[in-house]
């Protein structure tokens, strides 16, 4: 079946449907990695996105259910060059087309996947529409027009979980999670060093979470605009007031920090998306190369910097990657420590949070 992707400014790509069929409007994005997308795929930052990955051929691995990252999967479409519908590997439970179609998830392949990606780099991430049922191109590109995009959209409220609930660890330390779209790597790294979580609503209020006794809180990962998701604000700068509650940021978490600390946000032309992105330590000087997801920035400028020292930045783009509170326990990174897909190198940055609960 025939597919079409149609961007905003009338660029069109014509390939073959696999997944499910059907029409959906998103951003398009491009990632970076070369392996891991099925976590990609159940990353629930990836929520109102239209992902394009830049390796070349996508499916190889097939699926299985331990590499999922959440309960579903939240992306829009899934754009690649050539798809493998024959998998081989020992973990593999199904393959990524019977996987996209049980989730209703479109994709397409046989496009110029480099040819779209640089035209994202040159003229920046833009609305589309993916389609099966509509091959009029000015139709289609009246639709990517009309589609919301990313800013302004609180996204984080449409991926959250219903309820809070509760995971065990072996440790002594609870943590609370503000669950803005958590991946369950960030969750199990948590409890591999020590910990007993609660995960909670983006919209929990700071009455509940006092009730729940945290020896730290942890602001996960999300997707879309962090200035949307106005009440996460509210709610972090009442935990910053208190000043005595360790606070970890991570991704759209460490927006939502900043933001509470009187900072500001923008948006990326592209945004930052796959394994292999460099940062450096500002504190240790050593290089990591880190996984990151993220189309919005803090702007290093609206931080006040007597009181917020900055300790990480992007060596591509110079953008800020992480920031610590001078004297309060309060810290976060814009990269993705967890990785889930990506590199190891920040992990170490999980065993500081702990740290930081036993002072």
């Amino acid at each position: 079946m025939k597919a079409i992707l149609a961007l905003e400014d009338g660029t069109l790509f014509e390939g073959e449907s696999f997944g499910a069929p059907g029409e959906r409007t998103g951003e398009v994005v491009f990632n970076t990695g070369l392996t891991g997308y099925q976590e990609v795929l159940t990353d629930p930052s990836y929520k109102g996105q239209i992902v394009t990955m830049t390796y070349p051929l996508i499916g190889n691995c097939g699926v299985n259910e331990e590499d999922a990252e959440s309960r579903s999967l939240w992306l829009e479409g899934f754009v690649v060059s050539e798809l493998c519908r024959r998998p081989s590997n020992w973990r593999s439970r199904k393959d990524l087309d019977t996987y996209l179609k049980e989730h209703g998830i479109m994709g397409i392949q046989g496009i110029d996947t480099r040819s779209l990606t640089r035209h994202i780099r040159e003229a920046g991430a833009m609305r589309a529409v993916l389609s099966t049922e509509d091959g009029k191109p000015g139709s289609l590109v009246e639709k990517a027009l009309a589609s919301p995009g990313l800013t302004g959209r609180d996204l984080a409220g449409e991926v959250t979980c219903d309820d809070r609930y509760s995971l065990s660890g072996e440790g002594g330390r609870h943590v609370v999670v503000l669950d803005f779209g958590v991946k369950s790597s960030i969750l199990e790294q948590l409890r591999k060093n020590g910990c007993s979580l609660t995960v909670v609503p983006a919209d929990t209020s700071i009455d509940t979470i006092l009730r729940l006794k945290p020896d730290g809180v942890l602001l996960s990962n999300g997707p879309g605009d962090p200035a949307a998701v106005a009440y996460a604000v509210r709610t972090i700068g009442e935990i910053v007031g208190i000043g005595t509650i360790p606070l970890f940021g991570i991704c759209l978490g460490h927006q939502l920090l900043a933001l509470a600390l009187g900072g500001r946000s923008y948006k990326l032309k592209f945004g930052h998306h796959g394994g292999n992105h460099p940062v450096k330590d500002l504190v240790t000087g050593r290089i990591h190369i880190t996984a990151q997801n993220h189309g919005f920035c803090v702007d290093i400028d609206s931080l006040d910097r007597d009181e917020i020292e900055i300790t990480h930045i992007n060596l591509n783009d110079g953008t800020l990657e992480g920031m610590r509170h001078r004297s309060l326990p309060f810290y976060s990174v814009q990269f993705h420590p967890e990785a889930g897909p990506g590199p190891h190198d920040a992990r170490y940055l999980f065993e500081k949070f702990i740290m930081s609960m036993n002072t």
